[in-house]
């Protein structure tokens, strides 16, 4: 499966980038054509880290004896051994499937065929002008996720930006499930003047204007109105670890340029939301196995029963630290 792990403005053309993700240090870089390489950060003949290293002709050059890799983890250059001599097969490392879209970098995990493109939203309508900011929080990829599919929390957390404070009854929440690896929540939340909350099966979805969209493995998407939408991917880092990436997309004038300076202006609202999150979330414990759930809880529910069938991911994610 794909899984969202750095934008894409974040690996340039002329020198490596060194991240960890999946509870990998691994290397990003971009070859002559411009397509983005993960690798490893770990040269397989003494164990340097690669990223410490140069792009060189499309291919990443390990700083310790100059060996150069291409992007499947071939060594295609070892220049102690001269330009005559074979190179030993062995010298490889491990390459990890890499996908660019939307403005994003996708890493593959499992097994299966990485050839189709990872599933992203179709509903942003042209939307094209956005911000980004992100930050790393010292919490597991559950915790993470699970924040913000939480419709429970808003009057609390956010009592003063995009809650209503402690009076705030939530309903439902309706949530509309499309597959088996992503949903839709319906939030609806209005003043408490003392009505019972509604049931799931008594919501009308066509009433409610804005929604919240789940595909898994860790993109959501906040929809505001027809011009404004907010984006997150939660990128593992390892098992205690996620960066969170949030976007804010726009379309006030039309003209992209423009837009996008709007969205830089508005970008500081969301980074004081995401800071009420993180002000409670990094307080909680990293085994959600304890969590007693109720009704309100059920996007959340839905997210783990995804997130605990996926073996493949924990095993990465709870693993013995490798290099």
């Amino acid at each position: 499966m794909w899984i969202a792990a750095l934008s894409s403005s974040e690996v340039g053309r002329d020198r490596p980038l060194g991240v960890r993700r999946l509870n990998m240090n691994l290397v990003f870089w971009r070859d002559k054509s411009g397509r983005v390489n993960a690798l490893l950060d770990d040269c397989p003949h003494r164990h340097a880290k690669l990223s410490l290293g140069k792009v060189i002709n499309g291919n990443i050059q390990c700083p310790y004896h100059g060996f150069e890799f291409d992007g499947l983890g071939r060594t295609v250059k070892v220049p102690a051994l001269g330009k005559s001599s074979e190179i030993p097969k062995y010298l490889r490392t491990i390459s990890i499937p890499v996908y660019e879209a939307y403005g994003v970098i996708w890493l593959w995990y499992g097994s299966g065929d990485p050839s189709k493109a990872p599933r992203f939203f179709d509903d942003l309508d042209g939307l094209i002008a956005y911000s980004e900011y992100s930050e790393a929080w010292s919490v597991s990829l559950p915790r993470a996720v699970e924040n913000q599919l939480d419709v429970f929390h808003l009057p609390f957390v956010h009592y003063n930006t995009i809650g209503r404070g402690g009076k705030t009854l939530v309903h439902g929440p309706l949530v509309k499930v499309l597959d088996d690896y992503s949903f839709i929540i319906y939030p609806f939340n209005e003043v408490d003047r003392g009505q019972k909350p509604l049931r799931s099966n008594q919501i009308d979805a066509s009433k409610l204007r804005n929604y919240l969209w789940f595909i898994y493995p860790n993109v959501w998407e906040n929809y505001i109105s027809r011009n404004m939408r907010i984006i997150a991917f939660f990128a593992p880092i390892d098992s205690g670890s996620t960066r969170i990436y949030v976007r804010l997309y726009m379309r006030v004038t039309g003209a992209r340029a423009i837009d996008r300076a709007i969205t830089k202006l508005l970008m500081p609202f969301n980074i004081y939301v995401l800071h009420q999150d993180s002000r409670v979330v990094l307080t909680q414990s990293n085994d959600i196995t304890h969590d007693k759930l109720i009704h309100a809880d059920y996007p959340i529910a839905l997210y783990r029963r995804m997130y605990l069938r996926d073996k493949e991911l924990n095993k990465l994610l709870n693993s013995a630290v490798k290099p």
